[in-house]
């Protein structure tokens, strides 16, 4: 039985190829007012409940059963009062990725490599990511709540960047921008350059491989030498 004062939301992405489908949303900070649940073989699962509290750093994942047609359920809460309300989200869909059981247990959107990348996902890294900039570890702070780390960089060049992550300072002139990653990876502030390289999710950079200018330098260069660097194959 699907609940009262529900809006049913129908989400069709141009996944028909994909075998899976992962459903990503994050509420927003002020979300408030309403539960989201998603549609299932003929029933309705909770993702994100009001009463629960929506933590706005928290992402819930599940899996579809289909590629072509992801349904969810917006159900108002009861209001004592005519006040304005907001449930407003965010939400990605990704193609073959590994999905929560049927349980629906939320899970982290990223599953951050803790471990440094290797030769050849360094050089995949620099073609493949949405963000590849040069620079320096400005601060790290850490956010235990959340489980997240924030990596603030000076950055001294930008090769790539998909959305305006890394800006220029107006006051100082100098280019900056948050990087994130988990917590359990135990990030530390180092002196030196770096090669940042990751992705972007829920408009924020999450970091991929990160490794130290003149080591990924050698490897580039060594790379080209050989004819074996996949970014220009």
């Amino acid at each position: 039985m699907y609940p009262a004062r529900a809006l049913r939301v129908v989400l069709e992405p141009n996944l028909s190829s994909a075998q899976h489908t992962t459903v990503c949303i994050k509420p927003a900070s002020d979300f408030q007012g309403a539960s989201i649940y998603v549609e299932r073989a003929g029933r309705l699962h909770l993702v994100i409940s009001e009463a629960g509290g929506a933590r706005p750093h928290h992402v819930s994942c599940f899996s579809a059963h289909t590629p072509q047609r992801v349904a969810l359920f917006l159900q108002a809460s009861p209001q004592r009062d005519i006040s304005r309300r907001t449930a407003s989200f965010q939400y990605e869909l990704l193609s073959n990725q590994s999905a929560a059981g049927p349980d629906f247990k939320k899970m982290t959107l990223i599953k951050a490599m803790c471990r440094p990348c290797d030769n050849v996902e360094l050089l995949m890294a620099i073609c493949s990511s949405d963000f590849v900039v040069k620079g320096s570890i400005r601060n790290v702070s850490h956010d235990s709540e959340n489980h997240m780390s924030q990596v603030d960089v000076n950055v001294q060049k930008v090769y790539r960047q998909k959305n305006r992550i890394f800006q220029q300072d107006e006051a100082s002139g100098e280019w900056r921008g948050p990087i994130r990653t988990l917590l359990q990876c135990k990030v530390k502030k180092g002196a030196g350059d770096f090669l940042f390289t990751g992705n972007e999710h829920f408009g924020e950079a999450w970091l991929g491989c990160a490794p130290r200018f003149k080591d990924f330098s050698f490897i580039y260069h060594a790379a080209r030498e050989r004819r074996a660097n996949p970014c220009e194959t």
